[in-house]
């Protein structure tokens, strides 16, 4: 498989991750690099659900902030990294202490910087996130300006991956990119 990068949105429970692990299933050195926290009973039941849900031969890395970081000293030791999800490291930075209030300048900045990872890389990258612009506007400030930074960061990564998929009830739609060769997503 050629280098690629490899955009998955979609809604909550639309089959995105289950997608990502199938266009993964050929590789042998997968990592995947995790972004959720366990903050109640029943994220960490979903975070289980996942773990039990990955092959037992690829390794996970759980980080939610500092993904640049992470990823340094492991880049090129494998061949494909899943990185899931933009959707909970966006809001992962944006609840930060730090970054309260001043998310807006520093999370683009931070996306460039892992796409810059990607470019000098050697992976593949499969990047899961959930696509924002499809439901009702939150009814909060924090809610919209949320929305407002996934948006961003969707269409950013967006325009730099090679391949982008949008997935509804299980099924992937491919809307941006030829299909890496050698990949079956049927």
């Amino acid at each position: 498989m050629s280098k690629s990068l490899t955009l998955i949105l979609g809604g909550v429970r639309s089959g995105k991750s289950r997608f990502a692990q199938r266009l993964a299933s050929d590789q042998d050195r997968v990592l995947f690099l995790a972004t959720a926290e366990a903050g109640d009973v029943d994220m960490e039941a979903r975070i289980q659900a996942h773990k039990e849900a990955r092959p037992a031969g690829w390794d996970t890395l759980e980080e939610p902030l500092d993904l640049a970081t992470s990823l340094s000293s492991v880049l090129n030791d494998y061949d494909v990294v899943i990185l899931e999800c933009l959707t909970l490291w966006i809001s992962n930075m944006m609840l930060a202490p730090p970054m309260a209030g001043d998310a807006k300048a520093d999370i683009p900045s931070r996306v460039h910087q892992l796409l810059e990872m990607f470019r000098s890389g050697n992976a593949s990258w499969i990047v899961v996130s959930n696509e924002v612009g499809l439901g009702v506007i939150p009814p909060t400030t924090l809610g919209r300006n949320y929305a407002d930074e996934l948006g961003r960061v969707n269409q950013i990564v967006a325009a730099e991956a090679d391949v982008v998929y949008f997935m509804a009830a299980g099924l992937p739609m491919q809307i941006k990119g030829q299909r890496p060769t050698g990949s079956d997503d049927t």
